[in-house]
């Protein structure tokens, strides 16, 4: 007997007949050896997308907790109806909101951080024979209400209850069979990956792959859950996450995935003095409004002044304009510009970290279909790349080419 978390997406319960197909998955996998099941699920279709449509068509500035009050009703309806369909096949289930599942979080709306999982009502029901039903991105604050963990916070829900219970697997599934080189719908000769660390599931999380959230991965990892991401549609062998130990991959490896991100927006503030403590100025207060930064550029100084460029997920761009015309009047800059007609483009894998050229390869492989270059970052096991949005679809085909990851 074994101890799962299954976890479906929205797209696996978007409607009735589906639901039906999540409900056989959940009984064969009950059946298997007498299993103890919990099942994570999200909101249906795009029910999070319309509701968020729905409150910006009220205001443009919705405030952040009746948001979460909002949007965790999509979950809710998810779970009701999943726990409805088991027991009409007579099977014991009963559905849960996160606060009811024991999972705590911070004070932060619409982004908040999971503090601890008091799993007792999921033991308790699970100690009955009960198939353990639970809404999946929500959570309870300190001020007891309702607070939600971002976009793909049903990941984050499902990794960290299988962390917390102990659970043998915590099994994703989704639209797909599992995490490929690259987008399938962008490159035809995208190909499955059988196994992959979590440090490169990590890495390709945060540079666009929308298969996993990357915080989920980051708790996988710090608590060693294994996790096989699925298809909810066929009952195919899928990609297994891992702390990639066992994995033994020949020296000729070098890349794993090309990954990309368009929900991207790039800004710049202008000749801002070149001097100690700008920058921490600048980005201390984009932290303050939650806003999460990523690739980040400065200039080199001319005549006593610099331009500071930098990277945001578009969804925080009007925030971000608004913050930062505050900070460059202050700072007596040039002002601002921005470019929300950008993409972040990415190669991962751990081969790079031992074989030279990785970069001079893909920049030779961009320059080939004459797309430029606009920012560049890099670590260990990753090169990211700021390009034109409309030369992705180009962009990812010639750098799977060039790395041989269509064979």
């Amino acid at each position: 007997m074994s101890l799962i978390v299954m976890k479906f997406g929205g797209s696996s319960v978007s409607n009735i007949d589906k639901i039906k197909i999540v409900t056989a998955k959940i009984i064969n996998k009950k059946k298997t050896d007498k299993n103890k099941v919990v099942v994570v699920v999200s909101a249906p279709g795009d029910m999070t997308d319309e509701l968020i449509d729905l409150a910006n068509q009220i205001t443009d500035k919705p405030d952040d907790r009746e948001m979460d009050m909002l949007l965790a009703t999509g979950e809710q309806r998810s779970v009701a109806l999943l726990s409805m369909s088991l027991k009409a096949n007579d099977y014991d289930a009963i559905s849960l909101t996160g606060p009811q599942a024991g999972i705590h979080a911070d004070m932060t709306h619409t982004k908040a951080r999971i503090t601890v999982i008091k799993p007792l009502k999921i033991f308790k029901e699970l100690n009955k024979n009960k198939i353990v039903i639970v809404a999946g991105f929500q959570g309870i604050n300190p001020n007891k209400d309702v607070t939600t963990l971002g976009r793909g916070g049903s990941d984050l829900t499902a990794v960290a209850i299988a962390a917390a219970i102990k659970a043998d697997i915590c099994e994703i599934y989704t639209d797909v069979d599992g995490v490929y080189t690259t987008d399938p719908r962008v490159c035809s000769r995208a190909r499955k990956i059988n196994c992959i660390s979590y440090d490169e599931m990590l890495e390709m999380s945060g540079s666009g792959a929308q298969v996993m959230q990357a915080r989920s991965i980051e708790v996988a990892k710090k608590y060693n859950v294994i996790i096989e991401v699925k298809s909810s549609f066929n009952n195919n062998p899928g990609t297994i996450i891992n702390d990639g130990k066992k994995e033994k991959k020949m020296e000729n490896v070098v890349i794993t995935a090309v990954t990309f991100d368009k929900n991207q927006s790039k800004l710049s503030i202008l000749e801002v003095n070149d001097k100690p403590g700008i920058a921490a100025k600048v980005f201390g207060i984009l932290a303050k409004s939650q806003v999460n930064v990523d690739m980040i550029i400065q200039s080199s100084a001319r005549e006593r002044y610099n331009d500071i460029s930098f990277t945001v997920s578009r969804n925080d761009l009007k925030k971000t304009v608004s913050v930062l015309s505050g900070i460059s009047r202050e700072l007596n800059s040039k002002g601002i510009i921005f470019d929300d007609k950008i993409a972040k483009l990415s190669i991962v894998g751990v081969g790079m970290k031992s074989h030279p050229g990785v970069a001079a390869k893909m920049f030779n492989a961009l320059a080939k279909e004459k797309i430029n270059i606009e920012m560049i970052s890099t670590s260990e096991i990753k090169i990211s790349c700021v390009i034109k949005e409309e030369s992705v679809n180009k962009a990812v085909n010639a750098l799977h080419r060039a790395f041989g990851l269509n064979k």
